[in-house]
């Protein structure tokens, strides 16, 4: 089957969950810059979630362009990766009003793991869909930060017991190596895209 419903449904949720997220900031009480320092907390807190979601929207768009073709496992293993993903306003919501205590800053890191959990599984579903001789396959590789994002997000939930702001400044680090350009896509997608017109010609 196609893969335009699968992209379309994916972008509208994202954008649903960004939308909820932002309106789920409180305006500031008073009208000095002092009054903004209780929502500091909170903004911050949306100002990660909003960059790591922005994250999975582009290398969600990035491989969805790898790919020809969807299967029903496809749309279930996306799915899972919705759910995830949904629930990240409500956490960045509490975690962001009791980011000194553990439990809201674990249950934060372990939607990012459930998400990280789920993408891979996505990689899967794709790879068995399309073979290890595709452009999909060529372009992860063995892809080792995807799974050391993994087992970072794994050390954030226990060490949120121990130090609040070292489990978050993990997940912090994981958004700035994801910020980094990941360019195995661009280039095998525009190799491709090269031979396709050579042999055109």
């Amino acid at each position: 089957m196609g893969k335009g419903r699968l992209e379309a449904f994916s972008d509208g949720v994202l954008a649903v969950i960004i939308t909820i997220m932002v309106l789920e900031l409180k305006r500031p009480e008073g009208a000095s810059l002092e009054a903004l320092r209780p929502i500091l907390p909170v903004f911050l807190a949306y100002v990660l979630s909003f960059l790591i979601l922005a994250i999975y929207w582009n290398n969600h768009h990035h491989l969805m362009h790898a790919v020809e073709h969807v299967t029903g496992g496809v749309l279930w293993a996306n799915m899972h990766l919705l759910f995830w993903l949904s629930l990240v306003p409500v956490t960045t919501d509490w975690m962001g009003d009791h980011h000194r205590d553990p439990w809201p800053v674990a249950i934060y890191a372990a939607v990012f793991l459930g998400a990280a959990i789920a993408y891979f599984f996505l990689t899967r579903a794709l790879l068995a869909h399309h073979g290890t001789d595709s452009v999909l396959a060529r372009a992860l590789g063995s892809d080792k930060k995807g799974k050391l994002s993994a087992l970072a997000y794994a050390a954030a939930i226990p060490l949120a017991f121990v130090d609040t702001y070292i489990s978050l400044g993990i997940i912090f680090v994981i958004a700035l190596v994801w910020l980094v350009p990941d360019r195995r896509f661009e280039r095998l997608l525009a190799g491709g895209s090269h031979s396709h017109r050579g042999a055109a010609s």
